[in-house]
């Protein structure tokens, strides 16, 4: 698999704290890259570590194929489109007259603004000065000006942060569009797991500056370990003829069967006399297995 972005043994430290430690990304070229983690776990740090930002303590950062250092940093950031923390944009400008100034310092042709102006859905803005735009405006005006020029590569940290329910369908919709619609690959961080399940292919974990999971969306999936929850007429009774089962909070459960040792379990306890009151299969959410990798509640 070809990756757009890896690092070996990234690490940041501030004093004799560490905010990164010795991470090794692998960011597949093409697939939404979801950077999940609860805030403070480095997730920031990270990225701006990726982007030249915040000088790294130790470890080597690789870039569309080139390590990147101090003599090429710029070139291959030419590449790059970022939004980290909040949009910077001119107030007293329209839309249209920031991405002006974008397209003019970086020598780009006049119709990347109205390309990047349609992607993010701000073509009708008109003469409206960008500081009386919505937070959700100013957040896509912020993605336009990362668009120009179509970067082979997207860093987006927290886009949907403060956005009503409407902004967050508008950014979600907008990210995944990206790598059909540009050929780009973007990675996307954020605390809200329920969003990186809805538009990620690929997910890494990072908890307290370590990365503790790192695969696609399936193989995080994958670890929801399904089981079979039984209450009987007498739990204690069903428990000994069942001896795989545990019994917790008036449940028995029982690891993941198939259809025909389920209805073996329910002859066996119905041949001894007693009775099912409720059978149901059940599985961990995603929910559930984030909390247990990240030792945090997580966030919906």
């Amino acid at each position: 698999m070809d990756y757009c972005i890896t690092t070996d043994r990234l690490t940041k430290r501030y004093g004799q704290e560490v905010s990164v430690n010795r991470i090794g990304l692998a960011v597949p070229i093409g697939t939404v890259y979801g950077f999940l983690g609860p805030n403070g776990a480095g997730k920031t740090t990270t990225m701006k570590m990726l982007l030249g930002l915040v000088h790294p303590t130790e470890g080597d950062i690789c870039v569309l194929g080139q390590n990147v250092n101090e003599k090429n940093r710029l070139s291959v950031l030419r590449n790059v489109g970022s939004l980290i923390d909040s949009p910077s944009y001119y107030g007293h400008l329209t839309a249209r007259e920031n991405l002006e100034i974008v397209r003019s310092l970086r020598g780009l042709p006049k119709g990347e603004i109205d390309a990047a102006l349609d992607t993010v859905r701000l073509t009708g803005t008109g003469n409206k000065q960008a500081s009386k735009f919505s937070l959700g405006m100013k957040q896509r005006l912020g993605i336009a000006a990362a668009l120009m020029g179509r970067p082979k590569l997207m860093i987006l940290d927290e886009p949907t942060n403060g956005l009503d329910p409407a902004g967050i369908q508008e950014m979600r919709e907008l990210i995944k569009s990206l790598p059909a619609q540009y050929g780009m690959t973007v990675m996307v961080s954020s605390h809200l797991l329920s969003e990186i399940g809805q538009i990620a292919d690929h997910v890494g974990i990072i908890r307290k500056g370590e990365l503790v999971f790192q695969d696609t969306l399936a193989s995080l999936h994958a670890k929801s370990s399904r089981h079979l929850a039984l209450r009987t007429s007498d739990n204690e009774r069903a428990a000994t003829l069942l001896p795989n089962s545990k019994g917790t909070d008036g449940w028995l459960t029982l690891p993941q069967l198939t259809d025909e040792q389920a209805a073996e379990a329910s002859l066996l306890l119905a041949q001894n006399g007693i009775g099912i009151v409720r059978m149901e299969q059940r599985e961990k959410s995603l929910e559930d297995i984030f909390l247990e990798m990240t030792g945090t509640e997580a966030a919906l």
